[in-house]
């Protein structure tokens, strides 16, 4: 028996269509043309049922038909020259309101200490992956944040600190610059 959705031809006549509609005997097809015809089911030939058609769409790979039908970028084969200034920077904010969601119930101390080893984390990532500056913002506040971070960095023989950027960060920003040493052969 036929289903909606079959492709049919009429046995006496060269009229071809998609099944509509079937109900007991009578099935209605929708021509080439499209004309609506109602034909009895021993007057049509099956060609494709509904089914191989729903498989034939389901193999056909329409990503890379879309693909093949792109126009490719061209290829551009200058490199840009970058100065100094528009080196990376890796800038960390140690105000405790960026370090954690709330500080309720944290003493000074602990504010401090948390401060302190994300300001030692973030040293140790840009040494390990080689950022060459790397700026903290500290605020100005008591000045206890400052003096303490000074501290740490004394600590380390291969880079240099400053306040950072007046204009960008005003007083409250140091800036680290990390000495790279030269492999020579």
């Amino acid at each position: 028996m036929f289903v909606k959705g079959d492709k049919v031809s009429v046995l006496d006549d060269a009229i071809n269509g998609v099944v509509l509609k079937v109900s007991s005997s009578q099935v209605t097809i929708e021509t080439e043309e499209g004309f609506e015809l109602t034909f009895h089911a021993n007057e049509l030939i099956l060609i494709e049922a509904s089914g191989e058609l729903l498989n034939n769409m389901a193999k056909v790979n329409f990503s890379s038909i879309k693909k093949e039908k792109e126009i490719p970028k061209p290829r551009s084969f200058v490199k840009e020259k970058k100065s100094r200034k528009d080196e990376f920077l890796l800038e960390i904010d140690l105000h405790i309101e960026k370090l954690v969601p709330n500080k309720k119930g944290m003493s000074n101390y602990d504010i401090l200490t948390l401060q302190m080893e994300t300001a030692k984390r973030q040293l140790e990532f840009a040494m390990k992956n080689r950022i060459p500056k790397v700026v903290f913002i500290h605020g100005v506040g008591e000045g206890v944040l400052k003096a303490e971070l000074d501290f740490l960095l004394g600590r380390y023989d291969n880079l240099n600190f400053q306040d950072a950027n007046y204009q960008k960060y005003g007083l409250g920003a140091t800036e680290v610059h990390f000495i790279q040493k030269k492999n020579f052969l």
